[in-house]
């Protein structure tokens, strides 16, 4: 994903309904992927075939071509409709050798076979300590095989004013109960000033701050998912946005991206932003005047708990059909943990690697100018060790977040609450398993 306008689209798409894979299945989905027996090489010129989303991939797999003559990689750019394309090669049959996919999507193309088990290549299973904890935790599913390398992330931070918040003698806040009372306090200075605004179209964003809470979503045991959108985290999370917007403390009238967003960050409307690191770029893109003007710290924390969320990012998976496992490893590995293909990718596409080397990348450890020259990866760098490995997406997480979406903006226009929103969600994971056969429950 780009770290453009493009790539917060795509993360809201991607991580919302592209990325929409599995960003984290620490367990094993009911399905019967295809699980390789061999790992050896193929004989002659191997040509194969990788699909993605990202700007400038193509100058990364030509990199790798120049070096790799006899492993030749073929990419195609998806992004106009990613989880479409590859769900209409699967049903052909004509599946790519590798595809990009979110993590929140795994768990559901894992349960229609997309995927293949590359863990007979012991390059592929040896790749495990090379990529940040958590991130592997969402591949693997429950430790069992290696479906996907993960290939970027988006560990959340705050991004704040800092101009705003001199003027109005606040200070960071350290926690979320800081947060709202300096929101109080922004609004009550003035009224034309909020904190920041809450978009109820926006299921990947919310989703990743009931990350940061250990809100347990799903888990897997006993042959079935275990459905707990509602839980008391969870519960938090929403009673704690519902107050703000009861309060008219955050604005609940801007689609993230769009037009009107800027423009109200533009007239000094909002105060802060909570994002990923791969949003580092949208102000700096679209708002150049504000350089200087904003730093970005960490997210602000429940109490005590040191605990972080993440927004969007993927993984390169092993498609269906795959006839050059040994090869694909060999590329993808590469494409994901080589310094050389990490800052290219980082430069051109703005992704944020996943792989542990990727996060000492030089462009990744210098101050970024439009941040007043702060060192901001290192934030976004102690965010990603934060984030809880055990977090799971469902199978039906799509389906899922459209639930969520619908009740969070009748809450937002005042018919229902965001608590409403999570026993909606809960009723739609529920319901779309069941209407797949698929077998779960409500609760651990």
């Amino acid at each position: 994903m780009s770290n453009t306008v493009t790539r917060t689209r795509l993360a809201v798409a991607a991580a919302a309904a592209g990325i929409a894979v599995l960003a984290g299945c620490s367990s094993p989905a009911p399905s019967g992927n295809a699980s390789a027996s061999s790992c050896e090489p193929s004989k002659g010129k191997v040509t194969l075939q990788y699909w993605n989303t990202v700007p400038g991939m193509d100058q990364v797999v030509a990199l790798w071509n120049k070096k790799n003559p006899n492993i030749q990689v073929e990419t195609k750019n998806i992004s106009n409709d990613q989880y479409g394309t590859i769900g209409n090669a699967l049903k052909a049959d004509k599946a790519p050798d590798l595809a990009q996919v979110g993590y929140d999507e795994l768990p559901n193309l894992r349960t229609q076979d997309a995927f293949v088990d590359a863990s007979a290549c012991s390059a592929a299973t040896g790749a495990k300590s090379k990529f940040v904890p958590w991130t592997w935790s969402q591949t693997s599913f429950g430790g069992t095989g290696v479906f996907a390398f993960p290939q970027d992330t988006g560990p959340m931070a705050l991004y704040v004013r800092s101009d705003i918040f001199k003027q109005h003698g606040l200070t960071i806040p350290k926690t979320w109960d800081d947060y709202a009372a300096d929101a109080k306090k922004l609004h009550a200075a003035d009224p034309n000033l909020s904190m920041t605004f809450f978009d109820p179209n926006n299921a990947e964003w919310f989703n990743g701050l009931l990350w940061q809470n250990n809100a347990e979503m799903y888990s897997y045991s006993g042959d079935k998912w275990h459905v707990t959108v509602t839980s008391d985290q969870s519960k938090q999370v929403a009673d704690y946005w519902q107050k703000l917007i009861d309060a008219k403390l955050v604005r609940t009238d801007l689609a993230h991206g769009s037009t009107q967003m800027y423009a109200a960050y533009q007239k000094n409307q909002i105060a802060t932003y909570v994002g990923a690191a791969w949003g580092y770029s949208m102000f700096r893109d679209n708002l150049p005047k504000q350089a200087g003007k904003w730093s970005i710290v960490p997210m602000p924390t429940w109490g005590s708990s040191t605990s972080s969320g993440d927004w969007g990012g993927s993984t390169v998976a092993f498609m269906k059909g795959n006839k050059h496992l040994y090869e694909s490893v060999k590329f993808n590995e590469w494409l994901n943990t080589d310094p050389e293909a990490l800052a290219l990718e980082n430069k051109l596409g703005g992704l944020y690697p996943a792989a542990n080397d990727g996060l000492k990348l030089p462009a990744l450890s210098q101050g970024v100018p439009y941040y007043n020259n702060e060192k901001i990866f290192d934030v976004f760098a102690d965010s990603s060790k934060n984030i809880d490995t055990s977090f799971s997406w469902g199978p039906t997480q799509k389906t899922v977040n459209l639930a969520l979406q619908d009740a969070m903006a009748k809450a937002a226009a005042g018919k229902g609450t965001a608590g409403d929103a999570l026993s909606a969600a809960q009723e739609a994971a529920l319901k779309s398993m069941k209407d797949q056969a698929i077998p779960a429950t409500a609760g651990k």
